[in-house]
């Protein structure tokens, strides 16, 4: 299942996400599989795609960077998924 995930951080905790970040290279917990991650220019705000089977290594993920940042996560659908889910909503309509 893919997710979302959205982050956000106050400006004093800057130089600690900093560090973190580069001592860890942001790595993603045991079960997580990072698809693509971007940063804003300028700010302790960005968002990532991730993919996991369950939701243990969406908490470890929370959990890593929790003390610093928060966070926001939500399952995420593919073109092709929402597409299938509207056909069969439009299916039960008829």
């Amino acid at each position: 299942m893919k997710f979302i995930v959205q982050w956000n951080g106050l400006p004093t905790a800057e130089n600690a996400v900093i560090e973190r970040f580069m001592k860890t290279g942001g790595v993603a917990p045991e079960g997580v599989k990072l698809l693509g991650r971007w940063h804003a220019i300028g700010g302790l705000h960005g968002f990532a795609v991730v993919e996991a089977d369950d939701t243990r290594g969406m908490s470890a993920l929370a959990l890593q960077w929790g003390d610093l940042l928060t966070m926001s996560i939500c399952p995420a659908m593919t073109d092709e998924d929402l597409g299938a889910a509207l056909s069969a909503h439009q299916a039960a309509r008829k």
